[in-house]
């Protein structure tokens, strides 16, 4: 018989839900990743060449699903899209509206739902497994946003890829092992609660 402590299980758990469950509590979070990631998108960087910029916006997509869950992280991410459509100026380099970067945002939305499922499968709680959720989600950005890209300009696909892929993958790989640290940290810190 061992007399370890038992480390609490939460399976089907996102660190959302952490917090005491509340319809306010619902809303504030939806609020507040939408928020977050309109923050994150002022952290913009200009490409040259393309019109698409690195920003924090991705990380902050993926995080906010991961951390809300799927349902939570689908209306923050739907929210800070129509809000930008609606005109708030909260897209990259403070912008709104539909641009040919508008095919990541939708990317977005799929992705912080795809990860939001996936955490509440335990994929946030090891770093190997919060990296191949955020390999996961960033495909889907990528998967959208790329041929988007190429319809909205006209550009070709491998025009597209060039401009809209490959000048981001290092950055993404720096947001992705962010990621990899924070989520597995965080539940560490909860289940020492």
């Amino acid at each position: 018989m061992s007399t370890a402590a038992a480390v609490p299980v939460r399976t089907g758990q996102v660190l959302a839900d952490l917090l005491p469950a509340s319809r306010v509590r619902d809303v504030a979070l939806v609020l507040g990743g939408a928020a977050l990631t309109g923050l994150a998108a002022q952290i913009s960087v200009p490409v040259p060449g393309s019109p698409v910029p690195v920003t924090g916006q991705t990380f902050a997509a993926l995080l906010v699903g991961t951390s809300l869950g799927a349902g939570r992280g689908l209306f923050a991410l739907a929210l800070y899209a129509v809000a930008g459509i609606a005109g708030v100026p909260w897209f990259a380099q403070g912008t709104s509206g539909i641009a040919p970067s508008f095919g990541y945002i939708l990317g977005m939305i799929l992705a912080a739902t795809v990860v939001g499922a996936l955490a509440r499968r335990g994929a946030d709680r090891s770093m190997l497994r919060m990296a191949g959720t955020m390999l996961v989600g960033e495909a889907i950005i990528y998967a959208i946003g790329v041929p988007y890209l190429a319809l909205s300009t006209g550009m070709s696909a491998s025009a597209a890829i060039a401009a809209g892929l490959t000048p981001f993958l290092i950055g993404d790989a720096l947001k992705a092992a962010l990621a990899m640290g924070a989520l597995p940290t965080a539940w560490k810190f909860a289940d020492k609660g």
